[in-house]
This record gives structure tokens, C-alpha cells and sequence, in this order.
């Protein structure tokens, strides 16, 4: 696995969160989802390296629910 950072690394966190949920604000559930999904595939390609994304996709199926 790549080094991912998997520990609070983002400076702001609580701004970052309230402007995530403004975001959604208004939304339904499935407009909503789509925000997300958006949201995932502008960071993916933000991130562009592909062992870091299996890595995170792998990372983020074993975190707990």
C-alpha cells in the first residue's frame, strides 16, 4: 500500500466540513449522491496516480461503517 495519510490532515477541518454540508444543502438523497460522487472523481483525478486511489478505495472498503 502507498503511504496514504490516514490520520485528521486537513487544516480548517471544521470550516471544510461546513462548506461540504452547505453544499448538500437543499439536496435530495439523489442529488446528493451525485455531489459525492462528483466530488470523488474531481479529487481522484486531482490526486491522478493510480495506486494511490486502489489504495484509498481499498482503505476506505475497510473502514468501519
Amino acid at each position: 500500500m502507498s503511504d496514504l495519510i490516514l490520520s485528521p490532515n486537513i487544516d480548517n477541518a471544521d470550516d471544510f466540513y461546513a462548506e461540504l454540508l452547505a453544499a448538500h444543502e437543499g439536496l435530495d438523497k439523489a442529488d446528493s449522491d451525485a455531489l459525492n460522487a462528483r466530488l470523488v472523481l474531481v479529487l481522484a483525478n486531482h490526486i491522478g496516480d493510480e495506486q494511490v486511489l486502489s489504495d484509498a478505495i481499498r482503505a476506505a472498503a475497510l473502514t468501519d461503517n
